[in-house]
C-alpha cells in the first residue's frame, strides 16, 4: 500500500513538474503580434430582408424606395405610393475579411435593422454588395438569418408584451461569398513587421533579443509596437516557411500593474505586477431599508356613508455597521494583495472602491481602468 501511494505521489509530482515547465514557457510571437499587412478588413452593404410577417418598417420613405428599386432591378415598374413595406425592413450588413481570403470563400455577416421593425426572426436576406472602404465591392451576402433574440405581445388592448435580447439584430453564418480578394503585403524590401497587439517598449525589445537569438543579427525594434526582421539570404524564395519559422519563436512578454473594474458586473482583474504600499483601511456599511405597503381602511358597521379606502404605509430603517482602521502592511504582489482584502471580508464591490481610495491616496501603484 505505501509504495503505491509513494508512486502516486512521485507521478504527481512528475505531473505538476512538467505542467510547471510548460506553464513556465514564453509566448508565440503569433500569439502576441501580427505581420504587418496581414491585417483584417472591414465591408459593409444597405440591403432589404424580406418574409418579417408584419414585423417589418412602417413604410418609411427609404424602404419603400430601396422596395421599388429592387424591383425595378428585375424589370417591373411599380408605382411607390403602391407598396407597402410591412413584411420588409432595411438593413445595414456588416463583415470582416481576413487577409489573403480568396474567391469562393466564405465569411460571416451581421445583419440589423436601420429602421422601426420589430424583429427580423423568420427574414431572408436579399443579396446585398458589400463594399470596402475604397467603394468597391469584394463579396455579396444573402441568406436566411438566425436571431439571438425574440420579442412578442398581446392583442392590441393587452398592453402586454416581453423581449429578450435584440430581435433586430441578427447573423449569417457563412452568409458572404467572396468575389474579389483584397491585395495584402507583408515583405517590404525583404523585410518583415512585426506589429505587437499590446504595444509596450520592454516586450519590443525582448521580441526583437528573441528573433536574434533564433536568426542572428536579423531583427530591431522601431518603437513599443514594431519589430523590424530581415530575412535572411539563406530563406529567399521560402518566405511562408521563414514566417513561419518566426511565428514559432517563443518568449515572455512585459505586463503593466493594471487593476481593470467592471462596475456593472462587480467583476476585477488584476495583473501580477500590482503593487500596495503601506497603509490603513477602514471598512464599514451603510444599509438604508425601505418598505412601502399598502393597508385596506374598512368603514364601521352600520355606518351610513362610509366608503372603503386604500392607504399607503411607508417604513424606513437605516443600519449602519461597526468597521475598524485595519494597517495593511506593503503588499508586493497580486497573491498578497488578494489575501489581505479578503482577510477583511469586503465584497467585490467594496473593493472597487477600497483601490479608487488608494489610488487617491498614492498607495496603489498599479493603473486604475474603470468600466
Amino acid at each position: 500500500m505505501r509504495r503505491a501511494i509513494l508512486f502516486r505521489l512521485l507521478t504527481l509530482c512528475g505531473f505538476f513538474a512538467a505542467a510547471g515547465s510548460a506553464w513556465a514557457a514564453g509566448s508565440r510571437i503569433k500569439d502576441i503580434a501580427m505581420i504587418s499587412g496581414a491585417r483584417d478588413n472591414q465591408l459593409s452593404g444597405f440591403g432589404l430582408v424580406t418574409g418579417l410577417a408584419g414585423d417589418g418598417d412602417k413604410n418609411p420613405i427609404e424602404t419603400i424606395q430601396t422596395m421599388a428599386n429592387l424591383l425595378q432591378r428585375y424589370g417591373l415598374t411599380v408605382p411607390v405610393s403602391t407598396l407597402s413595406a410591412k413584411n420588409i425592413a432595411v438593413v445595414m450588413v456588416t463583415a470582416d475579411i481576413p487577409a489573403f481570403a480568396k474567391p469562393g470563400s466564405r465569411l460571416d455577416i451581421v445583419v440589423s435593422s436601420m429602421g422601426d421593425a420589430k424583429s427580423l426572426q423568420g427574414g431572408v436576406l436579399i443579396q446585398t454588395p458589400l463594399l470596402g472602404v475604397d467603394g468597391s465591392v469584394y463579396a455579396l451576402a444573402q441568406g436566411t438569418l438566425s436571431i439571438g433574440g425574440l420579442s412578442a405581445s398581446g392583442d392590441a388592448g393587452g398592453g402586454t408584451s416581453v423581449q429578450k435580447n435584440h430581435p433586430t439584430v441578427g447573423t449569417i453564418i457563412n452568409g458572404a461569398l467572396v468575389e474579389e480578394e483584397i491585395p495584402a503585403r507583408i515583405i517590404n524590401d525583404h523585410h518583415v513587421e512585426l506589429v505587437l497587439r499590446d504595444p509596450d517598449f520592454t516586450s519590443a525589445a525582448r521580441m526583437a533579443s528573441a528573433v536574434n537569438d533564433k536568426f542572428a543579427d536579423s531583427a530591431i525594434a522601431l518603437d513599443s509596437s514594431t519589430v523590424r526582421v530581415e530575412m535572411p539570404v539563406a530563406w529567399n524564395g521560402s518566405t511562408i516557411d521563414f514566417i513561419a519559422q518566426l511565428e514559432s519563436v517563443e518568449l515572455t512578454p512585459d505586463s503593466v500593474a493594471r487593476i481593470v473594474i467592471n462596475e456593472r458586473t462587480g467583476t476585477i482583474v488584476a495583473t501580477a505586477r500590482i503593487h500596495i504600499s503601506s497603509c490603513a483601511v477602514a471598512h464599514g456599511n451603510v444599509t438604508i431599508s425601505v418598505a412601502s405597503s399598502q393597508d385596506v381602511s374598512q368603514p364601521g358597521p352600520f355606518s351610513q356613508g362610509g366608503t372603503t379606502a386604500v392607504t399607503a404605509h411607508t417604513d424606513a430603517a437605516i443600519k449602519e455597521d461597526k468597521g475598524a482602521l485595519m494597517p495593511l502592511p506593503e503588499l508586493p504582489t497580486v497573491e498578497k494583495v488578494a489575501a489581505a482584502l479578503n482577510a477583511l471580508g469586503v465584497t467585490p464591490r467594496d473593493m472597487m472602491s477600497m483601490f479608487e481610495a488608494m489610488k487617491e491616496a498614492g498607495a496603489l501603484q498599479a493603473e486604475l481602468i474603470l468600466r
